[in-house]
C-alpha cells in the first residue's frame, strides 16, 4: 500500500482561475457531476483545507467555546460511525447500500447532539459553510488534465492521500456514486 501524501497546495490561478475554467454541471448526468466533484476534492484538497482552516479561525475567534463544542461533536460522530461501520454488520451493509443515507444521519446525528449543547449557529457557520463553499467550487470548476491525471494515480492506489482516505472511509467511491445516480434517476421517473 502507498503511504499518505498530502496533495500540494495549487496555487490562486489554479484554484481560482477565470470564469472560463467553471461551469454549471449537469444535473441530468449525475454520474459526470459526481465524478467532477470526487476529482475536484481530491486534486484541491490542500486548498479546501486551507479554505476550512481559514473560516474555523473567523468562527473561532468570534466564539471560541462553541466552536470548540462543534469540533468535538462533529469528530466524535464521524469517528464512532467509522467505528459502528467497522465493526457492526447491520451498519456495514446500511453503509454499504445507502452511502448518501449514511453520510446524512452522521450529519444529522452531529446537527441534534450540537442543537442540545447550544452551538447551533457555531455549527451552521463553522462547518456548512466551509462544506458549502468547498462544494460549489468542487462542483462549478471545470477538470484540466493535471487534474485528471493525479486522480486516476490515486484511484490506482499509486498514491494515497488524507481526502482519498476520507472518501473511502465514507464509502464514497465512483460505484457508489452510480448507485446514487440510479436512485435519483428512478425516482425522477416516478
Amino acid at each position: 500500500m502507498a503511504k499518505v501524501e498530502l496533495a500540494p497546495l495549487r496555487p490562486w490561478g489554479d484554484f481560482f482561475p477565470g470564469s472560463d475554467r467553471f461551469a454549471k454541471p449537469d444535473g441530468k448526468d449525475l454520474a459526470r457531476w459526481n465524478n467532477r466533484v470526487v476529482s475536484n476534492l481530491l486534486y484541491y484538497q490542500t486548498n479546501y483545507l486551507a479554505l476550512a482552516i481559514v473560516v474555523f479561525l473567523v468562527v473561532g475567534f468570534l466564539n471560541p467555546v462553541g466552536m470548540l463544542t462543534a469540533m468535538v461533536v462533529v469528530s466524535s460522530v464521524f469517528l464512532g460511525s467509522v467505528w459502528a461501520g467497522e465493526n457492526r454488520a447491520v451498519i456495514s451493509n446500511f453503509k454499504r447500500h445507502n452511502p448518501t443515507a449514511f453520510v446524512i444521519a452522521v450529519m444529522v446525528a452531529s446537527y441534534i447532539l450540537i442543537s442540545m449543547l447550544g452551538s447551533v449557529m457555531v455549527f451552521m457557520t463553522a462547518i456548512t459553510l466551509p462544506l458549502a463553499l468547498v462544494f460549489a467550487h468542487a462542483s462549478f470548476r471545470l477538470r484540466n488534465m493535471k487534474n485528471k491525471l493525479e486522480n486516476k494515480i490515486e484511484g490506482a492506489g499509486l498514491k494515497r492521500s488524507p481526502m482519498g482516505i476520507l472518501l473511502e472511509a465514507l464509502d464514497q467511491q465512483e460505484e457508489s456514486f452510480q448507485k446514487i445516480q440510479s436512485f435519483l434517476e428512478g425516482k425522477l421517473k416516478e
